[in-house]
């Protein structure tokens, strides 16, 4: 019965299919936090070049430090659940606490011997206007990856929903993001990672409005408690903050 659920749901998913915001900037992996750990992340970034002036009530990006604090809880072998704090620190009265998501994820089984890795998170939350316009959202993430050797392929084909907001009277907006990586050692693995928005289904906004950043990252697995990923980010399109650098740092408890 289970199992017949989250065929569904996958499937509602991926026909269901606006860009990542730069609190949490990762093209998530297939699996779930393992049962009964928990799992602590903090997201940082620094926008080394980004908006300069208010738009639409939200604040400039440029030089501006975000940290984003995430706890992920396992609760079975193909169900956990994530909690997100946002921050942001800056000049000018950027400085403040953003908002706060939670995100509950399935994913298909081991046992079922899928020939690639899929799960499905469902983020949803608020987050203050002065960061971001649209105050209330959804984000619906289909996840399948799969590694050949030492090269490892990730798709997430993102789709995003506003509730309140200058965007609440659009339909889903389509942000898919790609990672690609190749172990250059047992530690390192490097390539790049995609992030994009093109906008809402058939109403796709114009190429000087679409959001596409590419980033040259980097994942050491010195330890399988440890998650760590760093990278720097060029912004394609006059839409999209033009260079940020990341880090991400994990601990499994």
């Amino acid at each position: 019965m289970f199992k017949n659920l989250l065929f569904i749901t996958l499937l509602f998913a991926f026909t269901a299919v606006k860009a990542q915001n730069n609190y949490e900037i990762q093209v998530y992996g297939s699996e779930t936090v393992e049962t009964g750990r928990t799992m602590l992340e903090l997201h940082s970034n620094y926008t080394v070049n980004g908006s300069k002036t208010i738009e639409d009530g939200v604040l400039p990006t440029n030089h501006v430090f975000h940290e984003t604090i995430e706890i992920t809880h396992g609760w079975t072998p193909w169900f956990e659940t994530g909690f997100y704090f946002f921050n942001t620190l800056g000049s000018d009265g950027r400085s403040a606490y953003v908002g706060s998501h939670i995100r509950p994820r399935v994913a298909a089984p081991e046992a079922w011997h899928w020939p690639v890795g899929v799960s499905v998170s469902f983020e949803f939350g608020f987050q203050k206007a002065a960061y971001d316009a649209n105050t209330t959202s959804l984000e619906i993430r289909p996840i399948i990856d799969k590694k050949w050797g030492g090269l490892y392929v990730s798709l997430n084909p993102t789709v995003d929903k506003s509730f309140v907001g200058p965007e609440s009277n659009q339909g889903f907006i389509f942000s898919p993001n790609i990672k690609v990586s190749y172990d250059i050692s047992k530690v390192v693995a490097l390539g790049p990672e995609y992030y994009g928005s093109t906008g809402p289904f058939f109403h796709y906004y114009s190429s000087t409005n679409q959001q596409h950043q590419i980033f040259l990252a980097t994942d050491l697995n010195f330890s399988p408690n440890w998650e760590f990923n760093a990278g720097y980010g060029w912004g394609l399109t006059n839409s999209t903050d033009k260079s940020i650098f990341k880090v991400i740092l994990g601990k499994r408890f």
